[in-house]
């Protein structure tokens, strides 16, 4: 523990550095997404350029995240998120200047690199950075940041749309990062240490950086722009190829790890008894969340006539009860501890569940909040004690191999959620219907999750045995105080 005012003070300060970045990065997708309509009026964009705008963001990050976790290992993960931080703000003030859709177009590549810099480098400082309890409360702290930023940036999308400010319509809402990126790149610059504690740092992975980039885009791509199209068959044939590219990858990078040649991901990081369990339920969790939100928000607007801004407020239940769980739950005696991720789970499809039935003839007003506030809690039930157990089993020289598995699951559960539950909700004769059938679907989902954290709690570990325990010392400051 830091023996001074001084020090506790700086982890907060780091702490505090590494949870806005994400949220930035987190709540950006969203936002675009609710000002997409504007940005098709101002601009003159077509269908095509817009699904560019909104998804061209998740594509391009879901293929530069793990290549980028691991240049945080080359040159520092300090280094990394400022360089990130650095782009995704240049290319934020790109995107508010925007003076036609093809320019925005590519200033939305440009951001999500940077987002794909800068992300995976948060979990991996704080993994290096803390230890024990301290880390479990900032683990608690990012898992809320990462998984509420979706549903925040929808509120504050419509809030900064419908507000026109200054007549500058939907640009403000990139604009609003410059301000904060700045400040943050230079706080950042004072208080971020180096983790790296002295060790030589490894080489990059060319050959797996370039396998590994086409087999995410053949994936990603027939996922993202597939459901819109019908899944036509060169969305078929590149899922397929993708598949089987991300195979070859696996077996080349065990192959190269197995030769300690520096591999691009480092799967020695699934070795531990209970990682691979516990990670996989951690990506259910996080893809039924973002399926179920899409659906809600859509059913909300398109079968319920709410606004934007009045679909996001809807959310706020779901909020508190995420972050109220998120910020308590390492206060728990371990039993309870070791209980949530299996409970979660559960009482996330239960939330979920009552809330349809009920909203079935329409929203049920004030009777929503308890079964939102439900749902939210056992969605931070399911991932953040979790997420810290498995972190636990890790030895801090694979945080950036963690780091980029908790980045790309979740953004890839994400996205063959949105295209899963998505067109089972559009295939639907009507919104209600559709809602009722992706939330049979997500209960069904969440019960597999349930199990594989059942599976991953019962696990045993060489690293660690016990609820939030760790053997190992982490590099840089490991024992400050979240």
């Amino acid at each position: 523990m830091p023996t001074t005012r001084t020090s506790a003070l700086g982890s907060a300060r780091m702490l505090a550095v590494l949870l806005t970045g994400q949220a930035m990065a987190s709540m950006d997708g969203s936002i675009v997404s609710v000002a997409a309509p504007a940005i098709r009026e101002r601009l003159d964009a077509g269908g095509t350029a817009i699904q560019l705008i909104v998804s061209g963001y998740l594509l391009t990050a879901g293929v530069l995240l793990v290549t980028c976790a691991r240049i945080g290992d080359v040159i520092g993960h300090r280094r990394a998120f400022l360089y990130g931080l650095a782009g995704f703000t240049a290319a934020s003030l790109l995107c508010g200047l925007a003076p036609n859709a093809p320019v925005l177009v590519l200033a939305r590549v440009a951001q999500a690199a940077g987002a794909a810099m800068l992300v995976p480098q948060v979990f991996a400082l704080i993994q290096a950075s803390w230890d024990g309890a301290a880390r479990r409360r900032a683990i608690g702290l990012y898992s809320m940041v990462l998984a509420l930023g979706v549903a925040l940036g929808q509120l504050a999308g419509g809030l900064v749309v419908g507000a026109d400010l200054l007549g500058l319509g939907w640009r403000p809402a990139f604009l609003i990062n410059l301000p904060v990126g700045v400040v943050l790149f230079v706080a950042g610059s004072r208080v971020l240490k180096d983790t790296d504690g002295g060790h030589a740092r490894p080489r990059l992975d060319l050959p797996g950086v370039g396998l590994l980039t086409v087999a995410m885009a053949a994936t990603a791509t027939p996922l993202i722009f597939g459901p819109d199209a019908g899944w036509p068959l060169w969305a078929r044939v590149s899922l397929g190829c993708g598949a089987a590219l991300l195979a070859l990858f696996v077996r080349y990078e065990k192959r190269r790890g197995d030769q300690d040649r520096h591999p691009l991901l480092d799967l020695a990081v699934l070795r531990p008894r209970g990682v691979k369990p516990g990670l996989a339920a951690c990506w259910i969790i996080m893809g039924c969340y973002t399926g179920f939100l899409l659906c809600l928000t859509v059913h909300l607007q398109s079968g319920l006539g709410f606004t934007p801004l009045e679909a996001g407020l809807a959310f706020v239940p779901y909020a508190v009860g995420f972050g109220s769980l998120s910020l308590t739950w390492n206060r728990f005696p371990e039993a309870v501890g070791n209980a949530l991720p299996v409970a979660g789970p559960v009482a996330f499809a239960a939330g979920a569940s009552l809330l349809v039935w009920w909203a079935s003839d329409g929203w049920p007003g004030a009777g929503s909040v308890p079964l939102l506030l439900l749902a939210g809690a056992g969605h931070a039930a399911g991932y953040s004690p979790l997420i810290a157990r498995v972190s636990s089993f890790v030895d801090a020289r694979l945080a950036s191999a963690l780091s980029a598995l908790n980045s790309t699951g979740p953004m890839l559960a994400g996205v063959i959620s949105v295209a899963g539950l998505g067109s089972v909700y559009f295939a639907a004769p009507s919104s209600s219907t559709g809602l009722w059938r992706v939330t049979a679907s997500m209960a069904v989902l969440l019960l597999l999750g349930a199990g594989c954290a059942l599976r991953s709690i019962r696990g045993k570990s060489g690293v660690s045995e016990q609820f939030g325990q760790s053997s190992h010392v982490p590099v840089g400051c490991s024992q400050g105080k979240a």
